[in-house]
């Protein structure tokens, strides 16, 4: 790593580490009975607090977004948690208890560090914000570090809002605020500091769940949480097994044994283990983090796995404080603002964790109605908490699909919210949910025979010990997960996906259940490994490597075997594909402030079209239609504006070319490589009638045009 991309790593760490040390007198006071007083999730608690209050003020026009606004709720904060430091005796949290295992921060801290150097050093091996839905996330940051006020504006279909899931974008978003970094390098950063947060917030977790079963740190402790961090950050499926065997065509995957066997080591193509079961999407943070996409289920992982270590105190609590609620509703509420169905799957996990909790000397009736009691205050403030983003979104989830109706209700169409469409019977057949899920079922089953010596008639009675301890909290997870990988079995998220109709609800509850069954997999294995079974040892570890490998093919395709060090900057790329256009790019973004609307040409996604949007957070007239047609749930508006664009550039007529600049409040007219391409009859001469040429490098030119 050259010494530039050493400075901007540490400098970026240390920024991360402040806000850990101001966050942790507050994270300890909620992690009060974690071993560690959850000092791995002290950042994560620390950006989520000032990212909200800053987007609630900003949406209620009370501050602009803005870095002064973020510096003045961080003093905040560092008086908050000083008063709890050093505040009256009962409320008191003092230092000794905070700073009694040191070595254990370190630890954290260490791998937090570790993890950001390692995958920023990987990224700087391809940094480029290009291809995939690399467009998508970062125009959505580069609009949100230009707005002033919430909701952000759309950047492809201008005056409109974003409207979709934008919170994990906007928390990127503060934290280049408040480095000061450049988004294009801030891009990699953020990428690597989400590698370096789930690998120590889910080593956190792993180490609390052994060390509460325990009621003390042991080695095992260590052990416990090196596997859940392991697992969830850098874990694969058992898809790798084809390593061995000849390749099949990817669109019609056949069961290993019924090929040849052939070390395929080189043949071998790591995204096919995420799309496996045909027409479905079932990913995981590893590829997440391999192939970059700043999307909403990745943005969502610390908040995620903040939200299982709350739930996770409060189960060991055995009770539901008011500030626990309050925060739970505030994370659920995020969920919903970043990765929408993450929201509705944590009230779902929630729920299972009070109903299993409250068995705890209750009957099976009065837990229920305990859970009820629960839940619906807290549906309550995860609506409430995210209140301004809902009054400026436009749902566009066409209804739940069921998958596989009788041809009566067929005949009906729908009933309420659910959907009964002919010809939707996708199921999972069973070897190939066991090649995607059958290393974690090995664990659990093998934890409940092994460890716990559960039949199911036993296993029943002993849901009402009075003892509530981390095994039966851990099987609890696990019923969480199996319920989140049956749910897409029976029902879907209807989109405008015809083919792949529950692939974004098998991806989106999938990718969750991944997390979690990591995590608790973590502990399982550490308490099997107390027993020395050794029929457990000859099973276990030909699947761990199984599913450990996987980066490592990833890694070297999407990284050409980590060869050719670029740097952390992301836009490298766009100078040698389009060398002046680049030189446009870079002076727009210095030298437009605000966000007046920039013309430049459509086409298809995941096309190099919309770059000068995208890189520069100035709106455009229509970027990638696809993606608003998904965003918007219809095409019409994206298809009149597409041709409208055409008509921009094309027509010779310049009253109408005045109409359409008026239309659109145009501000910017871009002439570059790719509209010269696209646009064969493309009539230049009018836009240095309607204004002048105000940037040219070669034959790249950007007019500022007059709406009068």
């Amino acid at each position: 790593m050259n010494l530039g991309d050493v400075f901007y790593v540490l400098q970026w760490w240390l920024l991360w580490f402040l806000i850990g040390i101001v966050f942790f007198p507050l994270t300890g006071l909620i992690f009060h009975n974690f071993f560690d007083k959850g000092y791995a999730l002290s950042k994560i608690l620390g950006v989520l607090l000032i990212s909200y209050i800053a987007w609630v003020l900003s949406s209620l026009r009370i501050f602009s977004f803005n870095t002064l606004e973020l510096f003045l709720i961080w003093m905040v904060f560092i008086g908050i948690n000083s008063a709890i430091i050093w505040g009256g005796k009962k409320q008191r949290l003092k230092l000794p208890p905070l700073l009694g295992q040191f070595r254990i921060y370190a630890l954290e801290e260490g791998l937090f560090l570790g993890g950001l150097i390692f995958w920023a050093f990987v990224r700087a091996h391809e940094p480029s914000i290009h291809g995939l839905e690399k467009f998508m996330d970062f125009g959505f940051i580069n609009s949100i570090l230009r707005t002033g006020y919430f909701p952000p504006r759309d950047l492809w279909m201008t005056p409109l809002s974003i409207n979709y899931y934008y919170f994990g974008h906007l928390v990127g978003a503060v934290m280049t605020k408040i480095s000061g970094f450049d988004p294009s390098i801030s891009y990699n950063l953020i990428l690597a500091t989400l590698f370096g947060i789930c690998l120590s917030a889910s080593f956190s977790i792993g180490f609390n769940l052994y060390s509460s079963f325990k009621a003390q740190i042991t080695k095992l402790s260590y052990l416990s949480g090196i596997l859940s961090a392991f697992l969830v950050t850098l874990g694969g499926n058992l898809h790798t097994i084809y390593i061995f065997f000849q390749s099949y065509t990817p669109d019609k995957p056949v069961p290993f044994w019924q090929l040849p066997f052939s070390f395929n080591l080189q043949g071998y193509w790591y995204p096919n283990a995420t799309r496996f079961i045909p027409f479905t999407i079932h990913e995981f943070p590893s590829y997440s983090f391999i192939v970059a996409d700043l999307h909403g289920h990745v943005l969502n992982i610390p908040f995620v796995l903040l939200t299982i270590a709350l739930l996770i105190k409060i189960f060991f609590e055995s009770k539901i404080r008011l500030t626990d609620i309050l925060l739970l509703g505030l994370l659920i509420s995020i969920s919903l603002m970043t990765n929408v169905l993450d929201g509705p799957i944590y009230l779902l996990v929630s729920g299972l964790l009070f109903f299993f909790s409250s068995l705890k000397g209750h009957t099976l009736e009065k837990s229920l109605w305990q859970t009820f009691k629960v839940m619906i205050p807290l549906s309550f403030l995860a609506v409430i908490f995210s209140l301004p983003y809902w009054l400026a979104f436009a749902p566009f989830g066409q209804g739940i699909g069921v998958l596989c109706a009788p041809q009566f209700l067929v005949d009906k169409g729908h009933l309420g919210p659910f959907l009964f469409e002919p010809d939707h019977c996708m199921k999972s057949p069973l070897w190939m949910l066991m090649i995607l899920w059958g290393f974690y079922y090995f664990v659990i089953f093998s934890f409940m025979i092994l460890v716990l010596k559960l039949r199911i008639k036993k296993f029943f009675e002993n849901l009402k010990f009075k003892i509530v301890n981390s095994d039966y909290l851990v099987l609890v997870l696990a019923l969480g997960a199996t319920i989140l990988i049956l749910i897409p079995e029976f029902f879907y998220v209807k989109d405008i996906y015809p083919a792949h109709y529950r692939a974004n609800t098998v991806f989106k509850l999938g990718y969750q259940a991944f997390i979690i069954l990591g995590l608790i997999s973590g502990y399982m294995i550490t308490r099997i490994m107390e027993l020395k079974k050794i029929l457990f040892y000859i099973i276990f570890i030909p699947l761990f490597l199984l599913v450990g490998i996987y980066p490592i093919f990833g890694v070297n395709s999407y990284y050409g075997g980590l060869e050719n060090y670029q740097g952390l900057n992301g836009l490298n790329y766009l100078y040698t594909l389009y060398p002046t256009d680049y030189q446009a790019v870079m002076w727009l973004r210095e030298n437009i402030k605000g966000q007046p609307v920039i013309l430049e040409g459509q086409g298809d996604s995941y096309t190099d079209f919309a770059r000068v949007s995208s890189n520069t957070g100035l709106p455009t007239v229509i970027g990638w239609p696809v993606h608003e047609w998904l965003w918007r749930g219809s095409y019409d508006e994206a298809g009149r504006r597409s041709q409208d664009v055409t008509t921009l550039y094309e027509t010779p007529d310049l009253n109408l070319t005045k109409e359409l600049i008026k239309k659109y409040n145009i501000s910017y007219v871009f002439i570059g490589t790719l509209e010269r391409q696209k646009y064969l009859r493309l009539q230049e001469s009018k836009f240095a009638e309607l204004g002048k040429v105000i940037f040219q490098s070669g034959e790249t030119k950007v007019y500022q045009v007059s709406q009068s």
